[in-house]
């Protein structure tokens, strides 16, 4: 009996995940941190680091069968619905269902800039590939599964840990599950935590990036789209989208037929459920088994602090983006956006808006920038979409 109890299998690492879950806990409690997605992921580390005996990785004998990675157990299969990709669609379904795309619908040239936050995606793809080539030992070069040669995996785990810098959580964890599974945990988890810290992380960029004069810049308020502009949006978005990058069909599908129950307004109970009920429930099943998969055994590796440092930089980056091309468009444009409108071109929906919302307010209290700072916002979403069909396309299409 002493054998089987967690006393008995306590290893450091598991005390030391356990402290990040708590740590996570607390954020979302105390600081109002995403809790909605914190607290789950939060918790579902002290259920992933409880010590328990597993089977031996020699025989597979052993354990019992209870462990998020051990076929048959509970926690393995609602970790299939991770794995094998299942609940990012379901998320963004949910998401469709509740985002207005009125201010983008108003405003196109936005969505300028959530293309630019991109930046940040492919200008960490091809930093990871660099540390990954010239630093081996970090296991980035190396498929566990023995299915992939160095060059292809490189490749395959440095775009896994790129889409963190869409800030878009199920995004990034879309793109690992069919890349990089085995980084699924880390990537998962960097990404939840840049998304939960864009109000720290993103105001001093913001500030960094940007005068006092272009903060006060004050935008006329969008035009009302009207009800045939709000169908038709989601008809043709995933029409010019997918024709495009059909790689993104999963989650660029799901969101715009989301939107579409939304606006029809005919289907009003169907998109009630997707944003409610079917949305609370899948982030909790999200939430708890990608924290319950960072077990210490297979999270607390060298290759972990470099996707979080990576993930940390393509975000920043993706931030500086979008801030620089709102800078870049005012050389051009008689009527002057404000630039913080930019930082939000990362997919951290409402967030970011909010962000540069109250960093405006802070320098103008009338200066009212939230509906403008959605047209980016929800463009981020669908750019971080395209973003992940390319590389998927390039690097399972063989190119």
């Amino acid at each position: 009996m002493w054998q089987y109890t967690g006393f008995y299998n306590i290893e450091i690492g598991n005390l030391i995940m356990i402290a990040i879950g708590c740590f996570f806990i607390y954020l979302a409690i105390t600081k109002d941190y995403e809790p909605l997605l914190l607290v789950p992921i939060g918790f579902g580390i002290l259920i992933g680091n409880i010590p328990i005996p597993l089977p031996d990785p020699a025989t597979g004998e052993g354990g019992l069968r209870i462990g998020i990675y051990e076929k048959g157990s509970v926690l393995n299969y609602l970790y299939f619905g991770v794995t094998a990709g299942i609940y990012p669609p379901l998320i963004f379904l949910g998401l469709g269902a509740m985002t207005d795309f009125s201010s983008l619908i108003a405003r196109p040239k936005l969505v300028l800039l959530g293309a630019a936050a991109q930046v940040g995606v492919f200008g960490t793809l091809f930093g990871a590939i660099l540390i990954g080539a010239y630093f081996p030992s970090l296991g980035l070069t190396e498929d566990p599964n023995g299915l992939l040669g160095a060059q292809e995996r490189l490749l395959s785990a440095a775009a896994s840990i790129a889409i963190i810098g869409g800030a878009d959580g199920p995004t990034a964890i879309f793109l690992s599950s069919l890349l990089a599974p085995d980084l699924l945990g880390a990537i998962a988890i960097s990404a939840y935590s840049y998304m939960a810290l864009v109000p720290v992380i993103q105001p001093p960029i913001m500030r960094l990036l940007t005068t006092r004069k272009e903060r006060l810049i004050r935008m006329p308020p969008p035009k009302m789209a009207t009800t045939t502009q709000k169908i038709l949006f989601p008809i043709i978005g995933l029409l010019v989208c997918l024709f495009i990058v059909p790689g993104a069909l999963p989650l660029l599908g799901m969101l715009f037929f989301g939107n579409m129950l939304k606006e029809s307004g005919v289907t009003e109970r169907l998109a009630s459920t997707a944003r409610t009920s079917m949305i609370d429930v899948v982030t909790i099943l999200l939430g708890v088994t990608v924290g319950a998969s960072t077990q210490a055994t297979t999270f607390l590796k060298p290759q972990s602090i470099v996707i979080f440092a990576l993930g940390a930089l393509s975000f920043m980056v993706a931030t500086a983006s979008g801030l620089l091309f709102a800078k870049f468009m005012n050389l051009f444009l008689t009527e002057k956006i404000n630039p913080l409108i930019g930082a939000a071109g990362v997919s951290a929906v409402p967030d970011s808006a909010r962000v540069a919302h109250m960093v405006g307010q802070q320098e103008d209290p009338q200066n009212f920038l939230l509906m403008h700072a959605m047209a980016p916002n929800v463009s981020g979403v669908i750019g971080s979409a395209v973003a992940a069909g390319v590389l998927l396309a390039i690097l399972r299409g063989g190119g």
